[in-house]
């Protein structure tokens, strides 16, 4: 098992491809076809291409507080394309890879930051919540999804991301001490970006590595090297194997790095160094597939450039439509969160209403 031969309590990280694109573990390489790997990889690039796109279109104004990804691609990706369609994914805000991967459409995905609540409104057969804002909080409700599907009698999974910094809140001991007790089909994905914030990793927490903190709640833990779409892939494989088969939840840190802001209104000039994001910038996870890719015939530079340019107009493309859907309806705000409206819930819309037309301060 990956969990016993990469101990993180002895700083023991798993890497099967470096920096450079070059296999270095061949014997714990995942099982993919080419084709596979290069199917993945063009998510990768339609994840860069869109994630840029919302940053343009946020300075220009025409889209809400967005929270970017560079940098993130290969620990979002490798972990959301190991599951099954019928396998739950429960996000924090920061994973648009593993949410293209899981099926949502771009659509969806701009609505949401373009504020339209129908941007969470995913199709029957897409087996994801929607974001979620408060932090770790989520990790709960994947627990309560893992443990709904083992009570069924299903053999589903259920998968929940977080950041390094929602492993010093509450919901993330609590999650993991329940998943272990009762062995619930849950994968506690971590994507460790070094920043929550502005606040660093190495003062986050005392622990040596994140994945350490499965000690406590008696489950497996592994670290990653996040920026690798092999190493991803082969752990959170090990992990929904182990959940399906019975075997309880695992703890997965994914050591990446945030290469942009926390979010469009943070600027991280003020707290870290341009050396060190030089440093990150060499380990992207994008230019090591790619290289990966073209060391073995599979893809081209000219290849490259042009599937990039292809998918930053579809992601205008995309947009557009969003805007022509006009301003978000207030009511939508209002009228999802239950069945129907409850009384305190039309008052308040009632309220805020009269507030827009200037008939209360």
């Amino acid at each position: 098992m990956l969990t016993k031969r990469f101990d993180p309590l002895k700083g023991e990280m798993l890497q099967i491809m470096d920096a450079e694109g070059r296999i270095v573990a061949p014997e714990l390489k995942p099982d993919l076809s080419d084709e596979r790997v290069l199917e993945l990889y063009k998510v990768m690039l339609l994840t860069r291409a869109a994630d840029t796109k919302a940053l343009q279109l946020q300075r220009q104004g025409r889209m809400l507080t967005y929270a970017p990804n560079t940098g993130q691609e290969a620990a979002q990706v490798g972990s959301a394309a190991v599951l099954r369609e019928t396998d739950w994914l429960v996000p924090a805000f920061r994973e648009l890879g593993a949410w293209l991967v899981k099926g949502v459409s771009l659509e969806h995905i701009y609505l949401y930051w373009y504020g339209n609540e129908w941007g969470s409104h995913f199709p029957e057969n897409v087996r994801m919540l929607p974001i979620s804002i408060p932090i770790a909080s989520q990790l709960n409700h994947a627990l309560g999804l893992a443990m709904a599907s083992k009570l069924k009698g299903e053999d589903d999974v259920t998968i929940g991301y977080v950041g390094d910094g929602g492993t010093s809140i509450g919901d993330f001991s609590e999650a993991l001490n329940f998943a272990g007790v009762f062995s619930a089909p849950v994968v506690f994905f971590i994507q460790n970006n070094q920043y929550a914030i502005s606040v660093k990793r190495a003062v986050q927490t005392k622990a040596s590595t994140l994945a350490q903190k499965a000690v406590a709640a008696g489950i497996p833990g592994i670290q990653v090297d996040g920026n690798d779409l092999f190493a991803v892939y082969a752990a959170v494989e090990e992990a929904v194997n182990r959940a399906r088969a019975g075997e309880g939840p695992t703890l997965i840190e994914a050591y990446t790095y945030r290469l942009g802001a926390h979010t469009t209104s943070d600027d991280p000039t003020k707290y870290r160094e341009d050396d060190e994001v030089l440093v990150w910038q060499a380990r992207d996870p994008i230019k090591r597939t790619k290289e990966y890719l073209i060391a073995q015939g599979l893809w081209s530079a000219e290849q490259d450039e042009a599937q990039v340019a292809e998918y930053e107009a579809y992601a205008l493309e995309v947009f557009r439509k969003v805007e022509e859907t006009g301003e978000p309806q207030l009511e939508d705000f209002f009228k999802y969160t239950y069945r129907d409206m409850p009384e305190h819930l039309k008052e308040q819309y009632q309220e805020y209403v009269q507030y827009l037309e200037g008939k209360v301060k």
